[in-house]
């Protein structure tokens, strides 16, 4: 028993004698590595700071100012933990080609997560769309809130997030209206009135509004000849983030220039007439 208890000891002894030596041996190289490794990230938070700045004043996309600016940081990070990892007297070499190895399995791992990445760095060089534009893509649309490499965020007027994989965006058809969606309005008036006054006082009424996007006159005039009716067809470009609010305005507005001028909208109605009916004196 005492015997097992000595060689513990000696063990435990070695061990301790081991740990000394080492941080007496290599103490400054990791001091020296983990210095390097803080300033390191200090000046590549800095450093993407500052590429940033740089693509805003140069009127770059917000989406690839931000996406030049991580990868600035990022090459700064990995040049200085390479520094960092030589100086404790760790060789890179073999590192590298390990993480090669685990990346090849990883990659056939997560092919669609990988897919994504692939897709988000296509939509940030190709820039089919960037923040702030309102787009419609797999039956989903919604203003551009936020373009990432595995996702893009959407938004509307009801503050819902739709988050998409960019992997669903790219290869698909993409309808791109920019800030603005286009709003198609009809209403009816009786066959009896003058539809070209119509189309002026609607035309007057909403022009003086703002409710639309003003650098893109609205298209009024005739839509159809319905059964009861002579619709009047609207089509005006609204603020993506309110359209639902000016749609509702916008309708209320015309409904209100028409009936102020008496102009007539008519209700569905049918007429019926029955032919060969019998007379009362017929058996």
């Amino acid at each position: 028993m005492e015997e097992n208890i000595g060689k513990e000891l000696e063990q435990a002894a070695a061990i301790y004698q081991m740990v000394v030596e080492f941080f007496v041996n290599y103490s400054f190289q990791i001091l020296g590595a983990l210095l390097i490794l803080i300033i390191g990230i200090i000046v590549a938070r800095k450093v993407g700071n500052m590429v940033l700045a740089l693509c805003e004043r140069k009127n770059l996309d917000i989406t690839l100012s931000r996406f030049i600016a991580a990868t600035a940081r990022i090459i700064v990070v990995i040049m200085v933990a390479i520094i960092a990892l030589g100086k404790v007297g760790i060789s890179v070499t073999p590192f590298l080609a390990a993480v090669g190895a685990i990346s090849l399995g990883a990659g056939l791992a997560v092919q669609g997560l990988l897919s994504n990445y692939s897709a988000g760095l296509n939509i940030i060089l190709t820039r089919p769309f960037v923040v702030g534009d309102t787009i419609q893509v797999q039956g989903v649309s919604g203003q551009v809130e936020e373009v990432h490499l595995a996702y893009t965020v959407l938004s509307n007027e009801d503050d819902v997030r739709i988050t998409i994989p960019n992997k669903h965006i790219i290869g698909e058809i993409i309808h791109n209206s920019f800030k603005n969606t286009l709003a198609e309005i009809s209403i009816g008036i009786a066959y009896h009135e003058d539809p070209m006054r119509a189309i002026e006082l609607i035309k007057n009424a909403v022009c003086a509004t703002d409710l639309f996007d003003k650098q893109k006159q609205p298209a009024i005039g005739i839509e159809t000849f319905a059964d009861s009716s002579i619709n009047i067809g609207m089509r005006l470009w609204l603020p993506t983030q309110r359209y639902y609010e000016n749609l509702y305005q916008l309708n209320q507005l015309v409904f209100k220039t028409l009936t102020e001028n008496g102009i007539d909208i008519p209700f569905p109605q049918r007429e019926v007439r029955l032919l060969n009916q019998p007379t009362e004196n017929q058996p």
